[in-house]
């Protein structure tokens, strides 16, 4: 299969493609898609001591970008995150005392910005064809977690006492729950893409 960059993203090889069917689609893409980030992110574990709870967002971040593509994945994702900013208690540790902007600017706040990244990344390989490719697209979610991760350990550590201690809130008890979440996804895509194969046989 030649990756060309005009490939489709999985949500583009079914339904309407043009006009306002496609508009429509589109919106309500967005808005499941922002259900499903609020949804993921309360699906937590959370580690006594450390403000960063494991939790399934990013599974929904990364699996967005590569659906969605790049310019309506990141749409989704800062839709999530305006949502979340005036208010409203969609993110894994915000509460009714703690949400919008004050929660977002605590010690989460650098994963929330390296989810836009991240959906712009796996979107942009998703339409060079990684997607279609368990080894491309695990390649594919590992370039996106590392982009989520850059800027969280960045903006943790004004929150941490030494960078010993970020890695330890940040990143160290993540590894192997990330592992299973990035495989499951780099599973996930290609087997979507076998099965509307399939399905037009």
């Amino acid at each position: 299969m030649a990756l060309a960059l005009n490939d489709k993203v999985l949500t583009e090889a079914f339904g309407p493609s043009d006009g306002t069917a496609l508009r429509i689609k589109q919106v309500l893409m967005v808005v499941l898609g922002v259900a499903a980030l609020a949804l993921t992110a309360k699906i937590q574990v959370f580690i006594p001591g450390n403000p960063v709870p494991i939790t399934m967002t990013t599974f929904g971040v990364l699996t967005i970008g590569a659906a969605y593509g790049a310019r309506l994945g990141a749409i989704t994702i800062l839709g999530y995150l305006a949502i979340g900013a005036m208010g409203f208690d969609v993110f894994a540790g915000s509460s009714a005392e703690k949400a919008g902007l004050v929660y977002m600017m605590g010690g989460t706040g650098g994963y929330l910005v390296g989810y836009v990244m991240a959906a712009l990344a796996l979107g942009f390989v998703a339409r060079k064809g990684w997607d279609r490719n368990v080894i491309l697209m695990g390649l594919a979610m590992l370039i996106g977690n590392a982009l989520i991760y850059v800027p969280g350990l960045l903006w943790l550590h004004q929150f941490a006492s030494g960078w010993e201690q970020t890695f330890a809130w940040g990143i160290t008890p993540f590894l192997i729950g990330d592992a299973l979440k990035l495989g499951l996804a780099a599973l996930l895509v290609p087997a979507l893409w076998k099965l509307i194969g399939k399905a037009r046989q």
